[in-house]
């Protein structure tokens, strides 16, 4: 899969340092898999990952310290980062509607 807002990733552990290895290993899971659809995800995630409206996924990192929301586009093979953040901050968005761009 294609990530796309990789620098969110780097912006994010930045600020937060134990988040960095957390959120790398998912990038390098995530970057090699290739989903085609939330079975995949939901198999090699398990309890881990939610599933919520807009083939969005929250996945939780980090001993559940941390909350990554993307959106999946299984056709065409990407992921698209909308949100990452402390597990606090994640309780105050819409993981539904969150944007990246709108933080």
């Amino acid at each position: 899969m294609q990530v796309i807002a990789r620098r969110t990733l780097a912006d994010f552990w930045k600020r937060h340092p134990q988040a960095e290895t957390p959120l790398k290993v998912w990038f390098a899971i995530v970057s090699k898999a290739r989903w085609t659809g939330p079975a995949e995800v939901k198999r090699l995630f398990g309890t881990n990952v939610d599933f919520v409206a807009d083939n969005r996924v929250i996945f939780d990192l980090g001993g559940n310290k941390f909350r990554l929301v993307a959106r999946i586009s299984y056709t065409f093979g990407r992921v698209l980062v909308k949100f990452v953040g402390t597990h606090a901050e994640y309780d105050r968005i819409d993981p539904e509607t969150v944007s990246w761009r709108g933080r």
